[in-house]
């Protein structure tokens, strides 16, 4: 067991890795707010570079020429009002669009609530578009780019193998049983991969983990060690609890007309998370560990008699007939 299947002759090393991420694709929106508009890779991904981790924007609530100035807050049980005794000037609560002023004004023809100070309008995210804006997604593909090292045995290696040429990655998309190999992922393969429904998770996000396992034996030929590629879902689903789920966040572009008045559109971003998780282990004979689990072997075949000895002449039924066989025992001739 220790020497065959657990490689007890080996010394071990883990891995030290870096990776860096490319993600293409192109798709049309055709809606009544923006008009036909095209969504490219500086559109999508936000922000365009991060550590081990690439972010596609799948689904947004825009609001397009905010301003700063008085405007109606958003009706919710906190914020709607009949009179202006109602509203508390400065008040700010957790969920605020802005600082309260004091006043009651009209929201629409039927509901009054608190005027704020705030970026004006006010976002309203109540309803999350379905389904999603950004559908196309998932036949967007992300290339990763990984390299590795083992310090110990100076072994280094990436994951765009050798025997990949420019002509193959051009064409490339990666499959379990096809191209094991092609560092290319198509977004909708792997969420499905992981037993997930992409457009599903594109309405309100998620973060899904791309794994690559490089667990090497270094006592072979170095084109033996080649990554192994695995996907599964970070979020949890789970249809019970539904406070909160996926993943999304808020940024804004900023512009100045002429006259030197700020606006902004807020963006609240859905998407999904791509995590690109790296581990393994490579393992090379080495005389230390070798000596020292023989050693360890020999031991135990030691330790192994004493305790049969102890079952068989102390617990066992026939203990005094095994004991007999094993002693002999002498008279003192004097």
């Amino acid at each position: 067991w220790v020497f065959l299947w657990e490689k007890g002759y080996q010394e071990t090393d883990s891995v030290v890795s870096s990776v860096t991420i490319k993600v293409k694709g192109v798709t049309l929106t055709n809606t009544s707010a923006l008009g036909a508009r095209i969504w490219d890779v500086a559109d999508y991904v936000i922000p365009p570079q991060e550590e081990n981790t690439v972010f596609v924007m799948t689904n947004v609530i825009l609001t397009p020429n905010q301003r700063q100035g008085h405007c109606p807050e958003l009706p919710d049980d906190k914020t709607e009002c009949k009179v202006k005794n109602n509203c508390v000037p400065g008040y700010v609560s957790t969920h605020s669009s802005g600082i309260q002023t004091g006043e009651c004004v009209p929201y629409n023809t039927t509901i009054k609530t608190c005027e704020v100070f705030a970026w004006c309008p006010v976002e309203d995210d109540y309803h999350i578009p379905k389904p999603a804006f950004l559908q196309e997604a998932e036949n967007f593909t992300v290339l990763v780019k990984n390299n590795i090292w083992y310090p110990k045995f100076n072994f280094s290696k990436r994951n765009i193998l050798p025997t990949i040429n420019s002509t193959y990655l051009k064409n490339c998309i990666y499959d379990s049983q096809t191209d094991p190999f092609c560092p290319i992922f198509r977004l909708g393969k792997i969420v499905e991969a992981a037993g997930q429904n992409f457009q599903e998770m594109a309405v309100e996000g998620g973060v899904m983990a791309l794994q690559i396992n490089w667990d090497c034996n270094l006592d072979r030929a170095a084109s033996h060690c080649v990554p192994k590629y695995s996907f599964r879902r970070l979020d949890n689903k789970d249809s019970a609890h539904t406070v909160s789920p996926g993943y999304n966040f808020r940024f804004a572009k900023y512009y100045k007309d002429s006259n030197g008045t700020e606006s902004r559109t807020l963006v609240k971003a859905y998407g999904i998370r791509f995590d690109i998780i790296v581990f393994g282990k490579a393992g090379k004979f080495d005389v230390i560990p070798t000596m020292i689990n023989i050693g360890s072997g020999l031991a135990l075949f030691g330790v192994a008699t004493v305790l049969c000895d102890i079952v068989v002449l102390y617990c066992m039924k026939k203990k005094y007939y095994y004991r007999e066989k094993k002693y002999k025992y002498v008279e003192d001739y004097e």
